[in-house]
């Protein structure tokens, strides 16, 4: 079932329909991905592509007669491309974007650490992420943040006006992503949670798995921020 997120427009509005967020997660790790909507132009971004996931959400386009500017990915492991050619083949004009560290899993994806019991098909990028990038979704502002760490490519997408923070697997609520994979790296891991660490206790995050939750939260609660802290 898609979830609805409720999202303030702009600092100290109060809700606004111009846009909104849906949330959906799936697929053999449990993995989530983001529509983010901007309804003064009808146009929206997939953040992410789990496997056996996006059906819902691009039945849910095409019937709101959306436009589906992109396709986003917050880095290449199998479980966040996996369905990258369901969007391709429903919706050819939506640009696949992601840094260029993480491209090559996109074009060989798959998994080092285990078999996965489905094929994925190589992908293409259409465009590549780089740090400070801002992008538009609509009116919406999105920036860049490369963040790198549990993937080398890894990046968040800051919705600034909004206070949210599209995560993937930097923080999964009360834990951070997997540094013991084959090119992961802890001190870049840690880097990364400093810089993303120095957003408002407000900022809602999206992560890739799990539900969703706040800066503030993390902060407060997650044992591997407190750490950085001491």
């Amino acid at each position: 079932m898609l979830r609805w997120h409720g999202l303030a427009r702009g600092r100290g509005c109060s809700y606004d329909l111009r846009m909104r967020l849906i949330a959906h997660g799936g697929g053999l790790a449990g993995t989530n991905c983001f529509l983010v909507i901007d309804d003064e132009t009808r146009t929206c971004v997939l953040f992410d592509a789990p496997d056996h996931t996006v059906g819902p959400i691009l039945d849910f386009i095409a019937k709101e007669s959306l436009e589906l500017i992109g396709l986003w990915f917050t880095h290449g492991h199998f479980d966040h491309v996996a369905d990258h050619k369901v969007v391709r083949d429903r919706f050819p004009a939506a640009r696949h974007l992601i840094h260029a560290l993480d491209e090559p899993k996109l074009r060989k994806p798959g998994s080092a650490m285990f078999r996965l019991p489905f094929e994925i098909p190589p992908g293409k990028a259409d465009g590549l992420i780089a740090d400070g990038e801002v992008l538009l979704i609509g009116q919406i502002r999105v920036e860049a943040m490369h963040t790198p760490g549990h993937s080398p490519g890894h990046v968040c997408f800051y919705l600034r006006d909004e206070k949210v923070l599209i995560g993937g697997d930097l923080i999964i609520g009360g834990a951070i992503g997997r540094t013991d994979l084959p090119d992961a790296d802890e001190v870049a891991m840690e880097a990364s949670l400093r810089r993303v660490m120095t957003l408002d206790d407000e900022t809602q995050l999206m992560p890739g798995h799990g539900e969703i939750t706040t800066i503030g939260e993390e902060r407060r609660t997650n044992p591997f921020v407190r750490r950085l802290h001491r």
